[in-house]
């Protein structure tokens, strides 16, 4: 067994392609392996900003023989009468490139057959190699390619060396008008190379030794965790490490080397999020604090060498920060001194989506809709709702928010609270964007939730109405994640409203819109589009298709009590007489459908105790009556669990009527009755789930 490494050597890779890159090096010389039949261990990759390695252990030299018997025509055509072979024998083994001598006869189900052993495998694994090689480096998918010179390949960045090697043996191939080899190169500054790699096993000690590079990406993070806490305790504080600019920071550099630098205390008047914008988002440094949590003057920054000075690059690093800090406090005094009104001026100048007005238009419908959120689940902070509302987007045109937009929201929660607005309404604005994500938190406030979920209906309603509904990947506008925000906020909240009248409410808030669909049509689409997004959502959380689907059934608007139906049935399923019951219900269910709504019956569920014929009949009735006090008070107290459990009272009385009476009799009266008491049980049943949706 043997070691094959694959060296591609480019000029300066993003980061953001980095770990991807090494995804699909893994996953597509994996695969092809397999598919050749040359045995391996295992393959692993690393990528640094200057290269991607792939590295396969204990491969094969030889691709794995085996022998396949190749049916070909049947002996009937392959001989004529006399037995002397015809074309079609010739031609057969003509084309599996044996002699005619070393066919044989193969009997089948389908008769008898000429067929030949054939050989497969057993070429080197070297050539195997050397032919894919190319193809794999060519095709690898980057969000942007790239030329250079006068090629027509394309690479995410220039490619400059190939390294390729199966054990002391080069493979041999040429991409992108460079031969591979066995060189490599090292760090620009501290080892520039090139180096040459006498056996594959060389290659880790050579990367990490003579070209002063840390290869693996998880090596270099940890690096600069070690490094990084080490001066931030002997400073006093600890770093606030950020897992997204920790992985981008490791994905800059091929030789990691902490530095802690300082700037002025008088900067920590800004907000904590300014000052840690500024050094993140320009200068790819991290903050520090103390143990209580207050940032200290200090920062944390990544170097790509280790300096002769590291006084000299550390001075450097803080006069361009202290520049970034300059402008942030120029923003902060600057917004300080502007009045909320102004901003809600310039918002009308602002466009939200030009058929749908100006984010003035926005902030005064979701002012609108807040309040009518409030009056139904927090009438205690209604003003303060609708008073976020209204100011929730007023900081997009504030200086700060100009220069960090990732900020957005977040300034606007902390000037609300400095210009004199309550604590309710500052939080409101500072959560409105949440959840940003499926793994985002919901704001914590209530008002926060209903600035978001007005903010997003109010989305989805204006664009629906002009037709803009998402279709395949495409979704510019996050409709997708609006509907997600929604329905999490509803569940986590425990919000009991109407998703329908939200979004009607919402779009009945617009005026003088050119709408593209008409209004009822955009309200059918879209709460169908949320029903789609709510049973994503549920699946995604590991219950299972059907039961979702049978909850859905029943009912999708109330969202909460759809979660906590749903939790109870999964619950249920999982116990038994499940299927039992299932198939019971699911009977009553389709009865009801076919005869009912199909038929172009109209079935009330109200039934005439007079016409019942047998004992099964009332014993059925007097079930669901026996139950249905139990039912109304367990659904006023929301207890699904329990709700479930009173199908086992139900059960019996139902399997006896099934067993006993025949629904579909020739008496007109009669048959209509008995539809109508499964249609009791179904109409009290369908509150819980569609059982017609089941399948057992």
């Amino acid at each position: 067994m043997s070691l094959f490494i694959l060296e591609i050597g480019t000029e300066e890779l993003p980061a953001r392609f980095q770990k991807g890159l090494e995804k699909e090096l893994i996953t597509r010389l994996s695969s092809f392996l397999k598919e050749s039949n040359v045995e391996f261990d295992k393959v692993e990759s690393h990528v640094t900003p200057r290269r991607a390695a792939v590295m396969v252990y204990d491969i094969a030299e030889v691709q794995k023989e085996s022998e396949e018997v190749i049916p070909g025509p049947p002996v009937r055509i392959a001989y004529d009468a006399d037995g002397n072979p015809t074309k079609a024998a010739a031609g057969f083994a003509k084309t599996q490139g044996v002699e005619l001598a070393d066919a044989f006869r193969l009997e089948t189900d389908k008769g008898e057959y000429l067929a030949v052993r054939k050989k497969m495998g057993g070429a080197k694994t070297v050539d195997l190699l050397a032919a894919f090689c190319p193809e794999l480096i060519a095709h690898l998918p980057f969000a942007k390619k790239m030329k250079w010179g006068d090629q027509e390949f394309t690479f995410a960045r220039p490619v400059r060396w190939v390294l390729a090697m199966l054990n002391d043996v080069v493979v041999p191939f040429e991409v992108a008008e460079l031969n591979s080899g066995n060189e490599t190169y090292g760090h620009r500054v501290h080892a520039a190379g090139p180096f040459a790699i006498e056996n594959a096993a060389d290659y880790y000690a050579t990367i990490e030794e003579k070209c002063a590079v840390v290869l693996s990406a998880e090596k270099r993070r940890a690096k600069i965790i070690e490094e990084g806490n080490a001066l931030a305790e002997k400073a006093g504080g600890r770093i606030i490490w950020k897992d997204s600019l920790l992985d981008e920071v490791q994905g800059l550099v091929e030789h990691p080397i902490a530095c802690l630098g300082d700037f002025d205390a008088s900067f920590l008047e800004l907000p904590r999020q300014a000052l840690l914008t500024s050094m993140q988002s320009h200068q790819k440094s991290f903050g520090v604090e103390d143990a209580e949590g207050n940032l200290l003057p200090h920062f944390l920054t990544v170097l790509n060498t280790t300096p002769n000075e590291m006084e000299v690059v550390k001075v450097g690093w803080e006069r361009v920060l202290r520049a970034r800090l300059e402008d942030g406090r120029f923003f902060w005094n600057t917004d300080l001194k502007v009045d909320v009104d102004t901003w809600l001026e310039k918002l009308d100048s602002v466009i939200f989506l030009a058929p749908l007005g100006s984010m003035g238009n926005k902030t005064r419908r979701i002012s609108g809709l807040c309040a009518d959120l409030a009056a139904k689940v927090a009438p205690e902070i209604q003003a303060d709702a609708e008073r976020a509302g209204r100011i929730c987007k007023a900081d997009l045109v504030s200086e700060m928010v100009g220069e960090f937009d990732s900020l957005q929201g977040i300034m606007g929660g902390i000037y609300a609270a400095r210009k004199g607005e309550t604590d309710v309404v500052a939080q409101a604005i500072a959560e409105q964007y949440l959840p940003a994500g499926p793994d985002s938190p919901v704001p914590s406030t209530m008002g926060g939730a209903l600035v978001s979920m007005a903010d997003k209906a109010d989305t989805l309603a204006g664009c629906f109405g002009l037709g803009m509904i998402p279709t395949g990947a495409a979704d510019p506008y996050a409709l997708r994640r609006c509907c997600l925000g929604i329905a999490r906020i509803i569940i986590e909240k425990h919000l009991r409203i109407s998703a329908a009248e939200l979004f009607a409410s919402a779009q009945s808030r617009y005026e003088g819109i050119a709408w593209k669909l008409d209004e009822q049509e955009a309200l059918t689409k879209l709460n169908e589009f949320f029903a789609q997004r709510l049973k994503n959502y549920f699946t995604s959380k590991g219950y299972e298709t059907l039961l979702v689907e049978a909850v859905l059934g029943a009912d999708s608007d109330d969202v909460w009590a759809a979660d906590a139906r749903l939790k109870a049935l999964s619950t249920y399923s999982k116990g038994d007489g499940f299927d039992q019951a299932v198939l019971t219900f699911k009977r009553a269910a389709n009865i009801i459908r076919k005869q009912g709504s199909e038929a172009g019956v109209e079935l009330s569920g109200a039934y005439d105790t007079t016409l019942f014929e047998n004992d099964a009949e009332k014993a059925f009735a007097k079930a669901l009556e026996d139950v249905a006090p139990k039912f109304a008070q367990l659904w006023a107290e929301e207890d699904f669990d329990a709700l479930f459990a009173l199908l086992a009272e139900l059960r019996p009385a139902v399997d006896a009527f099934f067993d006993n009476v025949m629904v579909m009799c020739d008496d007109q009266k009669v048959r209509a009755n008995r539809l109508n008491l499964l249609s009791a049980l179904v109409q009290q049943l369908g509150r819980l789930a569609d059982f017609s949706a089941l399948q057992m």
